[in-house]
């Protein structure tokens, strides 16, 4: 067996052989003799069984697992030659040469490797920033929000008219050409004014109406309308006016603060804080997710320079050309199928991209080692149990479909990644 081993770069290598007849008639051998001791084959005793008919028997299969044998020989002296660890290898060989002869089987193999990040000193390529300013305003804009959303709503007992900000309490009943409509009819229905919950229109024309008031409310359907057999038709709702109601005033002090931080002792105080601080962290999460982060991640792309394993590229490009595929005409893919130049050159337009993508992903993988960030299995589905609630999903189902999927790598390195470059920023945060 001669084999010929060269490292093309570091992420790369090809181990090329020749593989003579007589070594894989040696392996087949070898194969077909364990197998006699353990085969059943009618008419013989468990472990009587003769080489030659277990060759007969097993034909082709034999020849196949020989050379199978004598790849993972060539494997793994030209791994050894190369001083390449399997602990370090990403992916399957890929054989890219298997030409048989009358005497000899010529072999390429090409292996990927882990590449070898020098990350210098990655921390000064994160820059000091201002951690985002709070103002009084702020503040006390969403405490009246919050003081408003607790604000239960009462009767207006005095006679007078409704205006915008005001719960219409209404009976109404939709007609289309004078025909009802199903779902245009509802009773005590709270509507108010200025919500913008109804079709547009309609919550302007109750405006001015009084307790007792009964009136015809004409509308359009908007052409995008959900339901499709009233989109764009024009309707008239026959409106009775029930009620106004309109939220009671709660005032900002110790006791709101009391009931919204579930402690006795809070004072209105202590819920300003409370309140400074959540909007503070809503602005620096936007602020590191559509700036800081992207940011960041492009700088460390750009200035960190090490080879990328090729196979790991070219899966990122299926990805993006499978991706663009799915947006395509049937005439446009069967344009690529029989046009090998032309898929060829779409495939090329992905290449920068894919490497940015997969560069990324390692850099990412040695930051979270460097920096000692770790997440669990079962962050990760916490972390999908609270989407699911959110958007009423049942978690269980929506965890399950994620894993049978495969998704859930993808997911927890997405986290990895968050957690690090959030670390990262942390550091460089400097107090307004």
């Amino acid at each position: 067996m001669e084999i010929k081993s060269n490292k093309i770069n570091g992420a790369n290598a090809e181990i090329e052989a020749t593989i003579l007849n007589s070594e894989v008639e040696a392996n087949l051998n070898k194969i077909a003799k364990e197998l006699s001791k353990t085969a059943n084959i009618q008419g013989f005793r468990k472990g009587k069984v003769p080489v030659a008919i277990i060759k007969k028997h097993y034909g082709e299969k034999l020849v196949q697992d020989a050379e199978a044998e004598a790849l993972r020989e060539v494997l793994s002296k030209g791994l050894a030659e190369l001083n390449i660890s399997n602990e370090s290898l990403i992916g399957e060989p890929n054989i890219t040469k298997f030409e048989k002869t009358d005497d000899k089987i010529e072999v390429a193999v090409k292996i990927a490797m882990r590449p070898e990040i020098d990350m210098g000193d990655y921390k000064s390529m994160v820059k000091d920033f201002d951690k985002p300013e709070v103002t009084d305003e702020e503040v006390e804009k969403r405490l009246k929000d919050i003081a408003e959303s607790q604000s239960p709503l009462v009767d207006v007992e005095e006679d007078r008219a409704l205006v915008s900000g005001d719960t219409a309490v209404i009976d109404f009943e939709g007609f289309i050409d004078d025909k009802a409509f199903d779902g245009g009819k509802g009773e005590n229905f709270e509507l108010t004014l200025g919500s913008g919950q109804f079709i547009p229109g309609f919550e302007d024309q109750i405006i001015g109406a009084k307790k007792g008031d009964e009136l015809d409310v004409k509308v359009t359907f908007p052409e995008d309308y959900q339901a499709k057999d009233l989109a764009g038709k024009e309707a008239t709702f026959k409106v009775k006016v029930n009620g106004i109601k309109v939220k009671e005033e709660v005032k900002i002090d110790d006791e709101l603060a009391k009931k919204l931080l579930a402690d006795e002792n809070a004072t209105v105080e202590e819920l300003n804080k409370q309140v400074k601080a959540q909007i503070e962290g809503e602005k620096l999460s936007k602020l590191y997710n559509e700036e800081l982060k992207p940011a960041l991640l492009e700088t460390l792309v750009a200035e960190i320079e090490f080879d990328l394993p090729e196979f790991v590229v070219e899966q990122e490009i299926d990805m993006a050309l499978n991706k663009k595929a799915s947006t395509m005409s049937e005439d446009e893919i069967k344009e690529l199928r029989e046009n090998a130049d032309k898929l060829k050159e779409l495939r090329e337009t992905f290449r920068e991209d894919a490497q940015k993508s997969v560069k990324a992903t390692f850099i990412i993988d040695t930051l979270a080692q460097a920096e000692n960030v770790k997440v669990q299995e079962q962050e990760v589905m916490q972390t999908i149990y609270m989407e699911a609630m959110q958007m009423g999903q049942d978690p269980m189902k929506a965890y399950e479909h994620y894993k049978e999927a495969g998704y859930l790598p993808a997911i927890q390195m997405s986290m990895v990644e968050d957690k690090v470059l959030s670390s990262l920023l942390n550091s460089k945060i400097k107090e307004a």
